[in-house]
């Protein structure tokens, strides 16, 4: 397989430049120690191309991992008109392996989605830069579009005029240590010796926000951005959709039917935790506690998007949720693997491995599709009310 290997020494736009090799041309020109050219080998898509080969096992403290655990189940975006459809590996996961020889480095970037990320030394060293969300504005240019490539060139005071303010915290990593990146967090990292991480971007019901916020900011720049072709457009927002899609990574779209496909999921495996009617949220089980907030985490990001008065275009979106759990092998599996997760990092190992079960009508009886924001906060209103029993304390599950 070939894959797109940075080339640290040349700038192409806002990145460095991309080279094609496969990883046993890109581990020959490491081991000859080509001068010529300084290679990093990024986001290659390990665990998808080995799915057989178990290497390593995500720490327990990270494994609260949505975009993964989804990505393992569907697709985060379809695009009719691209071959993405033919692609098994690229843009399926965010678990990532980096190799690189000493000198390699990554240029200053605030990461995908905004999401948290960590990254495991295998062996090797690394320096890292960074730089708080509260900062971030100090490395943007002065139309706010543009950020800092390299913090260690001579950064023009003109474009940049923040920048000399900006304070950064700096950390060397070591083999088998593992750096956490909180979001919004803008950094640099340089390889100060030959160097093999592990990398995996991950959100879930803690930083969902910060997902949202950096969806609705690129929607506004790319709406900006094409604003002069809207009256000769059929489809204006469909055109902004795809362009959100191709330059974020999802759309309003896949991310509403991210957060519907894992709405339901929380709730099926919450319908089928132990409880009693006269149980206060202190006395329910870490699994039933933890799903609860996933939902109410779920719920405040859907009212965020009702009330920005979003559209989508002639993209729609239709989901019956008796045929999703029925039709859905890969739905099934994510329902499983969600209740797997939870009961691992609660340490309590109940969960519902048979989420068919979950067609009842207390849960389900639900007679509408949800097609639209409104529908599907409206779903999220009787999906809450029908396991309110779980929750006297009103103030953790927020009402609309």
């Amino acid at each position: 397989m070939v894959f797109k290997v940075a080339d640290c020494g040349t700038r192409e736009f806002t990145d460095q430049k991309r080279v094609e090799m496969t990883v046993s041309e890109f581990i020959d020109h490491w081991v000859e120690g080509n001068s010529n050219s300084l290679l990093y080998l990024k986001d290659w898509h390990f665990v998808k191309e080995y799915p057989e080969y178990v290497a390593y096992g995500t720490p327990l403290l990270f494994c609260d991992d949505w975009l993964n655990l989804y990505l393992d189940h569907h697709r985060m975006h379809k695009d009719p008109d691209t071959n993405q459809e033919n692609d098994d590996i690229s843009c399926s996961d965010y678990r990532f392996v980096y190799m690189g020889a000493k000198g390699s480095w990554t240029p200053l970037h605030a990461d995908v989605f905004r999401s948290y990320s960590w990254s495991a030394n295998v062996c090797g060293k690394k320096k890292w830069l960074f730089l708080s969300p509260s900062q971030c504005h100090l490395v943007f240019d002065r139309n706010l579009k543009s950020t800092v490539y390299n913090i260690f060139d001579d950064v023009s005071e003109t474009k940049f005029p923040g920048f000399k303010k900006a304070i950064w915290l700096e950390c060397i990593q070591d083999q088998n240590e593992i750096i956490f990146v909180p979001s919004g967090w803008y950094h640099q990292v340089h390889n100060l010796e030959d160097t093999i991480s592990i990398n995996h971007n991950w959100f879930n019901a803690y930083n969902l926000s910060w997902v949202w916020d950096l969806l609705w900011r690129d929607y506004k720049e790319a709406k900006e951005y094409i604003e002069d072709i809207r009256d000769i457009c059929d489809d204006f927002e469909g055109v902004c959709q795809r362009n959100l899609a191709a330059n974020t990574g999802m759309n309003f779209v896949d991310f509403y039917i991210f957060l519907a496909r894992f709405f339901l999921a929380n709730i099926v495996q919450l319908y089928f935790q132990p409880r009693d009617n006269e149980i206060s949220l202190r006395s329910c089980s870490k699994v039933t506690r933890n799903l609860i907030f996933n939902l109410a985490s779920i719920q405040k990001i859907a009212l965020k998007m009702k009330s920005t008065g979003v559209v989508i275009g002639n993209h729609g979106f239709f989901l019956d949720l008796k045929d999703t759990l029925e039709d859905e092998p890969e739905f099934l599996k994510l329902c499983i693997d969600v209740g797997r997760v939870y009961g691992m990092i609660n340490e309590q190992q109940i969960w519902n491995k048979d989420p068919k079960k979950a067609l009842v009508v207390d849960i389900l009886g639900y007679s509408s599709s949800i097609r639209t924001l409104e529908d599907f906060v409206k779903f999220i209103d009787y999906s809450l009310a029908k396991l309110s029993n779980i929750c006297c304390e009103e103030k953790n599950l927020p009402s609309t």
